[in-house]
């Protein structure tokens, strides 16, 4: 998940009660909700190494038992040093409380990012196995207006409240009100997604029947999927709504996987498609012949849309005529160089 959502899945959390358990249990429900995702330091090294490192050790369950104890023991002796809090009911600084309000955020960044389609490494370093649910979009709109609401709407009526001179409504209902509607926009596209799972595995496609299915979360509609069919000659890619009584299999896009050749041969053993394929799901390599040799794409299924042409979450080896590497890049969103 994104950044902020993260962040307000954080606020929620400590307004719905666990502020009250230990000072600076708001602070390091906000640092450990976002810490997991330190590793955007390899992002320096280029796109292909944040790809391989990124959502691996500090997203497995070693890593959010480590950065846990590590940011609890930061924050405890930073807070033992600290001035008295001005405010009379601030509760003290419990250090048990404290490891377990970080061990809260940092264990909820994962769960977040597990419930995604890109998935986490939750078992590294000890296996390199990728787990998703694909319920939610990695940037999902609806669950970030939720929150925004259960936060946001009770500072209005705060605001309201104090002008007319009312008493003042708490944090708390709103936060308890976000945290529900987290739980029930999982709990309603786990449904759409076993329906459309069902009517995916139901279909022969050009007449075969499918070896797998996968359906990925589009961005605004909890119920519209991008449904991916891998048969043995081909991928289709189409689109598929939960509220609908079946998928149209006609409107598939048909993706025809090339024969194995020695150029794809050579392509998957440069070190990015070598990256790359341990990523992808659905994998799709194409190959192109240039003039100087040969150009071979490789796109992981799962971020490909059929009626946008999203051209996300792509890997690109050049090779000359002898087959040897001369250039390699990975793309998220863009043409953005890898080294």
């Amino acid at each position: 998940m994104d950044n902020l959502t993260h962040t307000l899945t954080a606020v929620a959390l400590s307004q719905a009660g666990l502020n009250r358990k230990t000072r600076f249990a708001a602070l390091a429900l906000i640092v450990g909700s976002n810490l997991p995702d330190v590793d955007i330091v390899t992002r320096l090294a280029g796109s292909a190494t944040y790809l391989k490192y990124h959502r691996g050790l500090t997203h497995s369950v070693l890593g959010v038992v480590v950065l846990s104890a590590l940011l609890a023991g930061t924050i405890y002796c930073l807070g033992r040093a600290a001035p008295p809090p001005k405010k009379r009911h601030t509760p003290p600084l419990d250090g048990r409380w404290l490891l377990a309000i970080c061990l809260i955020a940092l264990a909820s960044h994962v769960l977040m990012d597990l419930t995604n389609t890109y998935g986490v490494r939750i078992l590294s370093p000890f296996s390199g196995r990728w787990y998703a649910w694909d319920v939610l979009y990695i940037i999902d709109p609806v669950l970030l207006a939720l929150l925004m609401a259960g936060l946001g709407l009770p500072a209005i009526f705060r605001l309201v409240s104090e002008e007319v001179g009312a008493s003042k409504p708490g944090f708390r209902g709103g936060a308890i009100f976000s945290l529900c509607c987290l739980v029930l926009l999982c709990g309603l596209r786990e449904f759409a997604h076993r329906r459309v799972l069902g009517m995916l595995e139901s279909h022969t496609y050009g007449g075969e029947n499918p070896r797998r299915v996968g359906a990925f979360p589009t961005s605004a509609d909890p119920f519209a999927w991008t449904g991916v069919a891998e048969t043995d000659s081909s991928f289709r890619v189409l689109p598929a709504n939960a509220r609908d009584d079946d998928v149209d299999a006609e409107r598939a896009r048909v993706l025809h996987e090339p024969d194995p050749s020695p150029v794809l041969d050579a392509a998957m053993k440069a070190r990015t498609a070598v990256i790359f394929a341990n990523f992808a799901r659905f994998l799709w390599p194409q190959v192109e012949e240039t003039e100087d040799g040969y150009e071979v794409t490789l796109r992981d299924l799962r971020f490909y849309a059929p009626d946008d042409e999203r051209r996300g979450f792509v890997a690109r080896i050049y090779l000359d005529k002898s087959l040897r590497v001369r250039s390699e890049s990975f793309s998220f969103l863009g043409e953005s160089r890898a080294k």
